[in-house]
């Protein structure tokens, strides 16, 4: 096993930083590389925030469903998926392009989380723990105004980096799936009733399947905050696509998801 494949097998997420400081030349690498990330016909379709501003972190904290480690982190980076500035290129150039529609936006989120990955493997090559903030597609409405997001702009994730403590490195990393689970061949076939179960029969120790299962529902995929990212998040592409089709029939423009 080499080192890279080593990295990623030991990273985690890390919620507790130590006070050491990321230097610029840590973060400039660790940008690089996010730069370096595979991206659809090199368009690298997105903008990387930088949040230094200590009060604009402390605020990302509270919106981000009131994780005060976030005001706490040593280098905050939210991964916007751009496509305002080819749009805006185009004008530029004198093109007539269409609105950027649904296709558009799922490949810039998907080129934006890419590179996203891309710093968070780089920032555990130098020892730099991180963790994935969804929260902020949570309240889009309140992050893309808080943020100065133009109307095709999304805040597709966020990143928080720090050393981490000797407990956060020590913290056992959480059992993933066995490779059968994840990886079928040739085509997807819905899993039985004894594979589901078999699937996560590590989670169930001590409790039933059916209790675990209750559990884990209500406390993610049924909670106010996924609800809450549902919403927002249908919002935004309703939006979008409404732009996407006024302008198709000669309507005037408006404001996307604001």
């Amino acid at each position: 096993m080499n080192e890279i494949i080593r990295d990623l097998h030991r990273r985690k997420s890390v919620r507790v930083f130590t006070d050491q400081e990321i230097t610029s030349k840590e973060k400039k690498e660790i940008l690089y590389a996010a730069m370096a990330a595979p991206t659809a016909g090199n368009q690298q379709l997105y903008t990387i925030l930088d949040i230094t501003d200590e009060e604009l972190k402390k605020k990302l904290s509270v919106t981000c469903d009131h994780q005060p480690f976030i005001a706490k982190a040593k280098m905050v980076l939210v991964f916007c998926a751009d496509l305002q500035k080819w749009y805006d290129v185009f004008l530029e150039g004198g093109c007539t392009p269409r609105r950027p529609g649904a296709g558009d936006l799922m490949l810039a989120v998907s080129d934006t989380n890419i590179a996203a990955q891309n710093a968070v493997t780089a920032a555990q090559s130098m020892g730099i723990g991180s963790c994935y903030i969804g929260d902020i597609m949570e309240n889009c409405e309140v992050h893309r105004e808080l943020l100065n997001l133009p109307e095709y702009v999304f805040p597709a994730a966020m990143l928080v980096f720090g050393y981490p403590t000797d407990q956060q490195q020590e913290r056992q990393k959480p059992v993933r799936c066995r490779l059968e689970d994840i990886v079928q061949e040739n085509g997807y076939r819905r899993k039985s009733s004894d594979e589901l179960r078999r699937m996560f029969d590590k989670k169930c120790q001590s409790v039933s399947f059916e209790e675990w299962s209750r559990c884990f529902c209500e406390r993610k995929y049924n909670s106010d905050f996924a609800r809450e990212m549902s919403r927002s998040v249908r919002v935004y592409l309703e939006a979008f696509a409404d732009q996407a089709a006024n302008h198709g029939k000669g309507k005037e423009e408006g404001s996307c998801g604001n």
